[in-house]
């Protein structure tokens, strides 16, 4: 997630109307902004597969076990992670959702174990908000008490029946 950057820093890679890819050229890190007003549960953006694999990629995102995706369209591609995130990939319905209110400029973020149950490259998150777990692997390394604070694809609620003794 790129906190609050100097829009001298940011270049224009693409744009979609409504919603466009910048470069933070002070830190090289792509991400996709707003361009218009979303508010939660808005449909910011349908989605389909643009290839599936068996196992997680930097890229993918999870819809069940040995199946990951690539997105299409591909700018979605550009949505980083965030503690606190702002958007949410509907596995099912196969749309972007708005969880809370953008207006344009603002970065869409979402929280990577809601669509992953182990990641092919965890990493020391950096997204500054008071929620951030520091650690970020997939949901299967998270308490439930964590979990049950977002939302969730219908996989990963899926992968947690499973894993909660009856």
């Amino acid at each position: 997630m790129i906190t609050n950057p100097d829009t001298k820093q940011l270049e224009l890679i693409s744009d979609h109307s409504f919603v466009q890819v910048l470069l933070n050229k002070s830190i090289g890190q792509k991400a996709l902004h707003a361009s218009t007003h979303f508010y939660p549960g808005d449909v910011i953006s349908k989605f389909s597969a643009g290839t599936t694999k068996r196992h997680p990629t930097y890229l993918t995102v999870q819809i069940a076990d040995k199946k990951h995706i690539t997105l299409l369209p591909e700018f979605l591609q550009y949505i980083n992670h965030s503690c606190a995130p702002n958007v949410f990939f509907d596995t099912t319905k196969m749309e972007l959702v708005c969880l809370n209110a953008l207006k344009p400029g603002d970065e869409l973020t979402f929280f990577y174990p809601s669509t992953e149950w182990e990641m092919a490259a965890p990493f020391a998150c950096n997204c500054g908000s008071q929620e951030c777990l520091q650690i970020i692997s997939g949901a299967a390394q998270l308490s439930l008490d964590i979990l049950e604070k977002y939302v969730l694809t219908d996989f990963i609620r899926q992968k947690i029946n499973q894993q909660v003794p009856i």
